[in-house]
């Protein structure tokens, strides 16, 4: 049986639209570059040692049809005008022997930025408390993102973000995915 702790993990988003939400769904998928794998979400941990690499080359890795384990955001309407916004944030601890942190962000109303910064406020935030980090939750992101950097125990955090308006007539679909990958 195949290791199933994954070694490597890319980001990738996509925005699809049609007047059926689940072909909305594939578009955005396709948009993304995965919709030829069997997608099984799980939830947010990013395993020791796992390696970011470029969406380009974990792009390249994947097989058609091939069961890829991922962390999704999604998000749908089908009301004119509405934004909805999609993402996931990560944040890699400073010793790569211990874990971090994947966030998922889905939601309407969020604009690029303040998605990006909710996905990468939670990753950071879920990372902080196991490293012992307490944060005032009322702070805003870049006040926390300094503590965060100061302490020497997250060597970074980043997302990937993914927002669209829906369209008269149509579902329009958004999501970011981490994708994890096995040598």
């Amino acid at each position: 049986m195949k290791n199933l702790v994954p070694n490597k993990v890319f980001l990738t988003k996509g925005v699809g639209r049609h007047k059926y939400r689940l072909k909305s769904f594939e578009d955005a998928l396709r948009a993304a570059g995965v919709a030829q794998q069997n997608l099984v979400q799980v939830s947010s941990i990013l395993p020791p040692r796992c390696k970011v690499i470029s969406r380009e080359a974990g792009l390249k890795r994947l097989t058609p049809g091939e069961i890829c384990y991922c962390v999704m955001a999604r998000a749908d309407t089908d009301e004119h005008g509405r934004l909805i916004g999609t993402s996931v944030g990560i944040a890699v601890p400073k010793d790569r022997n211990n874990w971090g942190y994947l966030s998922e962000v889905h939601g309407y109303g969020m604009n690029e930025q303040e998605a990006a910064d909710l996905a990468e406020d939670l990753a950071a935030g879920m990372l902080g408390t196991t490293l012992g980090l307490e944060v005032d939750p009322n702070k805003a992101w870049s006040e926390k993102e300094q503590v965060y950097r100061q302490s020497g125990l997250i060597i970074r955090s980043s997302n990937i973000t993914q927002t669209a308006r829906g369209m008269r007539e149509l579902w329009t679909t958004t999501v970011a995915i981490a994708m994890f990958l096995f040598d």
